[in-house]
């Protein structure tokens, strides 16, 4: 899809692309028509519709700063949830690594370059997304808004962005997949916690095939749950108390497990789950598994390190995620963004190379693009405005986002991601164009 804009566009104009805050972003298609997303507002429409909510005295659902975003959720959310949802390994050192990363590139903008329309448009696995940006997984989201992963999921869907369910989802494979169908067509993706038992993980991927996922995203360094003081703090893991183990507690073969179902015995059901969550046994070889047992995309998340990158690709995976988790598996481990470019030069355009972790703003995402990521996943950002309105909060994140980065792009003097390499930043320190 396209991104232009020709001329400054009147209040009047503003006010018609304003959608009122009290009415879904979607306009119901007629039966006949299939279910298509929203066409995305450039920046400067998202602009506009703003500022003429402004002169009626009115606001977005959520807050545009980010800080604001994040304290008005910390406002609605429970300290164990908040904590649950912010925190991250240790000192939280990884964290800050992460933001770190991005501070020390600028972008170098280029001018008298004709942005008047502008293509932010990416392929991925032979499907064509409006924007280079994915809804990451978020586990147990039932902590933060009681739609959850519905929501989540819809608004993702509106705006034909992939969302990517975890295995630790609080609603099943199966409603959310229903339930984002009913808005628009859209990719989604499945996020498989790899664990002990075999038969529990074939039948999960099967089912999520079933339901048309898509893609399967295998997340590889949550064997173990990362030392987090805010939540050892607290006391609190919400699975402990039965919450976002709803794909377990829904398996046909899960349940065959148990002497008595999940609705009758909870307490047993959990810690079977605790038995079999975890699998530090694996190893490389495993991979064959898992093509045995889905004909979707395979997609590695964690990777940081180059050798990793080769192992996964001689391993025929069909893309990789760099990722640190957001910081909340090792406390001192190395910024994200900085181990990007040695994974992208690693794997040489075989395979896509995604991002995630520490992405807040449109600069973010320009910089990851530049440094040879095809698309970045969101996680804690969208989760701030499912905390603060649900489906709608999560829908004007995303629109705010993609405003931010449409404006990042024509104002530093491109018209498409596939323009973007590191000629376009610089060390923050020395000024000279990265190499």
């Amino acid at each position: 899809m396209y991104f232009a804009h020709g001329q400054v566009l009147s209040l009047a104009s503003a006010r018609r692309l304003l959608i009122p805050s009290s009415c879904p972003c979607i306009i119901a298609p007629r039966m006949s028509e299939p279910k298509k997303p929203q066409v995305l507002p450039t920046g400067p429409e998202r602009e506009l519709q703003i500022y003429a909510l402004g002169l009626g005295g009115g606001k977005p659902s959520v807050p545009v700063p980010l800080d604001l975003l994040e304290q008005k959720a910390k406002e609605t959310l429970s300290p164990c949830a908040y904590d649950y949802v912010a925190g991250g390994a240790g000192g939280e050192d990884t964290m800050r690594a992460n933001r770190e990363a991005f501070y020390r590139w600028r972008i170098v903008p280029r001018m008298l370059r004709d942005v008047a329309k502008r293509d932010l448009s990416v392929e991925l696995f032979g499907a064509r997304l409006p924007v280079p940006i994915l809804l990451g997984p978020i586990g147990v989201q039932e902590i933060v808004h009681d739609q959850a992963d519905v929501a989540s999921a819809r608004a993702a869907a509106s705006l034909g962005l992939p969302f990517v369910l975890s295995t630790m989802s609080s609603r099943t494979i199966e409603e959310v997949a229903q339930a984002a169908a009913k808005v628009a067509e859209s990719p989604r993706w499945f996020q498989l916690y790899w664990g002990k038992n075999p038969d529990v993980t074939a039948s999960m991927l099967q089912r999520a095939e079933r339901a048309g996922y898509s893609a399967l995203v295998v997340t590889l360094d949550t064997h173990s749950l990362g030392w987090r003081e805010r939540d050892l703090h607290h006391g609190y893991l919400p699975f402990m108390q039965g919450q976002g183990l709803t794909n377990y507690f829904s398996d046909p073969v899960f349940r065959g497990l148990l002497p008595q179902p999940p609705e009758q015995n909870p307490m047993a059901a959990i810690q079977l789950w605790g038995s079999l969550f975890s699998n530090p046994a694996l190893t490389w070889k495993d991979i064959g598994f898992l093509r045995q047992h889905t004909r979707v995309p395979i997609i590695l998340k964690g990777i940081l390190h180059a050798h990793d990158a080769a192992r996964a690709v001689d391993a025929g995976v069909d893309s990789l995620i760099v990722s640190n988790h957001g910081g909340r598996q090792v406390d001192g481990t190395i910024g994200a963004l900085d181990a990007l470019p040695g994974v992208v030069r690693e794997v040489h355009g075989r395979v896509p190379v995604l991002f995630d972790s520490g992405i807040r703003r449109g600069a973010d995402i320009f910089k990851a693009l530049a440094l040879g990521a095809r698309a970045v996943l969101l996680g804690r950002l969208y989760m701030w405005g499912l905390a603060v309105a649900g489906e709608e909060g999560v829908r004007d994140v995303l629109l705010n986002l993609v405003a931010d980065l449409d404006l990042t792009m024509a104002l530093s003097g491109y018209t498409c991601c596939r323009e973007l390499d590191a000629s376009v930043l610089c060390g923050n320190s020395y000024g000279e164009p990265a190499r």
